[in-house]
């Protein structure tokens, strides 16, 4: 799949099969974080793949991430704040993006997670305090049965291109 067909092609999907991923296919979406741009090239991320369902459970105690339960695998996004104090979070979501275009491209689907109890997850999963949980990410299989929250979300009209870019001075054509 081309990168421009899989931007158009992602959706945020919170119903899972019950499939596992293949390995291979996630060692493709974590080598894209892997290679991914960093500021000054600091690379201050780490990523924490959970698969046991307890932990995928206990995270999903959080308002809205109800389904990670469902998802069979969840990457846990951390920056390293002393490695990169200005810059972690940036380099973080670059590199989940390119993480997520990667899963689509493999036929996966993906929910960006930004609604989590960060000392939960912490906790679940032994971060150590000099990282800072920037996002999760949900990777499976999607359900075939509807997505309602994802369809209305694709359903939505997107903005013009003369309503969000403008040339050589904000508001000029």
């Amino acid at each position: 799949m081309e990168v421009y067909d899989a931007m158009k092609a992602r959706t945020s999907v919170r119903a899972y099969a019950d499939a596992p991923v293949s390995d291979d296919s996630l060692e493709r979406i974590l080598d894209s974080a892997r290679i991914s741009p960093s500021a000054m090239n600091y690379q201050p991320w780490h990523f924490v793949v959970v698969k046991d369902l307890e932990k995928r459970k206990a995270m999903s105690k959080a308002r809205y991430a109800g389904f990670l339960k469902e998802s069979p695998v969840v990457i846990v996004g951390c920056g390293d704040k002393k490695r990169s104090p200005e810059w972690h979070v940036v380099d973080v979501t670059i590199a989940m993006q390119n993480m997520v275009m990667t899963a689509t491209a493999e036929g996966l689907g993906t929910c960006w997670i930004g609604s989590f109890d960060e000392g939960l997850v912490r906790s679940a999963l032994k971060i150590p305090d000099h990282m800072e949980v920037v996002a999760l990410l949900a990777v499976g299989h999607p359900r075939k049965k509807r997505d309602f929250l994802a369809t209305i979300a694709k359903s939505k009209s997107r903005k013009r291109m003369s309503e969000i870019v403008s040339y050589e001075e904000y508001g000029r054509d």
